[in-house]
């Protein structure tokens, strides 16, 4: 079990309103409480601590709270749903990554514009070969996360991309 499938558990038993959850693998034991408590993992003798955060409650505002708040909180709650539907493109090789292809031409992609499924997001030079990086979504480029001619690790994200 890796860090992120740790984390979606976290969040799903923090909105479910349980208070305990226990999950015991062959090799992975994990104990989640909601509240104050942590969050205890075991795996072959290695315990690591996570603190589970309580999340707030947006449905159960009280009526005593100005509605300037209660607009503040669904734009949050809004907010948060659209960043759930971004997409971040990952590199898939270690390399140079540099968003154009020469020094005097454009950038292959800015932050607004729409990419096709495709389209060149970069290119990342790897032992002096050129890899161009294609969407393999429609969307709107949201965030490039890197700077042009910055070393890459593989796996490392790129771009954030909204889907169409």
């Amino acid at each position: 079990m890796n860090i992120k499938e740790i984390q979606n558990l976290i969040k799903f038993v923090a909105k479910s309103g349980a208070q305990e959850v226990k999950l015991e693998m062959k090799d992975v034991k994990i104990t989640i409480k909601t509240g104050s408590t942590p969050v205890h993992i075991e795996s072959g003798g290695l315990v690591q601590q996570i603190q589970a955060l309580p999340t707030p409650a947006i449905n159960s505002i009280p009526d005593s709270i100005a509605p300037s708040a209660q607009e503040e909180a669904h734009k949050n709650e809004e907010r948060i749903a659209e960043e759930d539907k971004l997409i971040t493109i990952k590199s898939p090789i270690i390399g140079t990554f540099y968003r154009k292809s020469a020094p005097d031409k454009p950038s292959f992609v800015e932050v607004g514009d729409v990419i096709k499924e495709g389209g060149v997001l970069c290119v990342i030079e790897a032992m002096k070969l050129f890899n161009e990086i294609e969407s393999e979504i429609n969307g709107t480029i949201v965030k490039i996360l890197v700077d042009d001619a910055s070393p890459v690790e593989f796996d490392q994200p790129l771009f954030v991309i909204n889907p169409s």
